[in-house]
């Protein structure tokens, strides 16, 4: 059985326990991300995290090929209000790796050269991304909801702001928003190093005094952007729509979460049966509610055939209609909700995924545990399932990618 340990300090600590673990995984998770870039300086963040993991950190290279070498995994990510750096080794690696996971993100050493190749590295995520029409589609969906807005701006950036990063303008957002951020680290292993306290692994109290002490904030949403009729291309396209949902510590947020399993992807689904069952229209498609700091979205997004886009978009508006009218049907609930449950518990059991999902889940106001988050989903009934649905419904907006001319 896992054991939680909560650790108080400048940077608390959260360990999921348990002696039955063969690797430790530590996430440093910080609340800086893509919404708090400068205008002009969009992907500044993203920038960042490859600088961070890159750079040269103690003796050796870089955090991400020293953990390699030693049979672990390294990686980080950015997203619109958070920034992860993880990794995951042997235990008899853990104490060494904390010490420098701090090293790496808290006290980097800057380098002109790790910064022009980490910015070549971003240039081909972006051309990837930008040859990829369900990315492509979720940023166009953003941005048709925060229109002008950090929220509707693409993580990653943009080539033209990217270019314009240099180590200046880098280790001034990693000062002004990294290091003044809340951070809170996540370990799941057998044991919990000592070197994830950072006065341990040699973090200057300096710099530890100035975390979590800037809340930055993100300017109001706007109105979304008219509504157009959306333009199908002549191929294969990529269908995203929703709504605006709630931030990711409001008390609703299962009820958006529970939604998303009730039209969701599984089989045992409302929209399964209608979209890809009933209709055929279909192959592959998802749905799934995101919260951030100050807003959320619910969305579906669905690939489909040419000539299919506003018969699939029927369906799924219908789909939603019905619910949002008539609630959901117990037995469509009742799964849907053990659906909401399975997320949490298979995420748990992967120690990675179990140190990320709890990374995206530190920092809520109050308490919180795996144990909350099933209760919470529990608790949830027809009818906040029905007023969740009200809500997508009378915001829906749709858009698709590639869109014709």
């Amino acid at each position: 059985m896992h054991q939680v340990t909560e650790v108080e300090g400048p940077i608390p600590v959260v360990g999921l326990i348990d002696d039955r673990l063969s690797t430790t995984t530590i996430c440093l998770a910080s609340k800086y991300g893509s919404q708090l870039d400068p205008l002009g300086q969009c992907g500044l963040a993203h920038v960042l995290e490859h600088v961070l993991m890159s750079t040269p950190v103690g003796s050796v290279p870089s955090l991400s090929e020293y953990v390699e070498r030693l049979g672990g995994h390294a990686n980080a990510e950015t997203g619109l209000d958070r920034m992860l750096f993880y990794a995951q080794v042997h235990p008899d690696d853990a104490e060494e790796i904390a010490g420098l996971l701090y090293q790496a993100v808290l006290q980097p050493r800057w380098s002109d050269a790790v910064l022009e190749q980490e910015k070549r590295a971003v240039f081909q995520e972006l051309a990837a991304a930008a040859a990829d029409h369900s990315d492509v589609v979720q940023d166009a969906f953003l941005a048709h909801f925060f229109p002008g807005h950090p929220m509707g701006r693409p993580v990653g950036g943009t080539k033209i702001d990217v270019e314009r990063c240099d180590t200046a303008s880098v280790a001034a957002a990693h000062r002004d928003r990294l290091l003044t951020a809340p951070l809170s680290v996540i370990v799941v292993g057998p044991r919990l190093p000592k070197s994830v306290d950072p006065v341990a692994a040699g973090i200057d109290p300096h710099t530890l005094a100035t975390i979590g002490t800037a809340l930055a904030t993100v300017p109001p949403s706007p109105p979304p952007a008219p509504q157009q009729p959306v333009r199908w291309s002549e191929e294969f396209t990529w269908l995203c729509a929703g709504a605006p949902s709630v931030p990711d510590h409001d008390p609703r947020r299962p009820h958006f979460n529970v939604l998303a399993q009730l039209l969701g992807s599984s089989p045992s689904s409302l929209l399964y049966r209608r979209l890809r069952g009933e209709a055929g229209l279909a192959y592959t498609f998802y749905a799934w509610n995101r919260g951030y700091a100050d807003t959320g979205a619910w969305r579906v997004m669905a690939g489909v055939e040419p000539g299919n886009g506003d018969a699939a978009l029927e369906v799924i508006r219908t789909a939603l209609d019905e619910v949002a009218t008539k609630g959901p049907d117990p037995d469509d609930l009742a799964s849907a909700r053990r659906q909401a449950r399975m997320r949490v518990l298979t995420s748990m059991d992967t120690p990675l995924d179990c140190a990320r999902f709890l990374a995206m889940r530190s920092g809520a106001s109050g308490s919180w545990s795996p144990t909350d988050e099933v209760a919470y989903i529990d608790a949830v009934t027809a009818a906040d399932v029905q007023r969740a649905a009200a809500q997508i419904r009378d915001g829906f907006r749709a858009v698709a990618s590639p869109a014709a001319p």
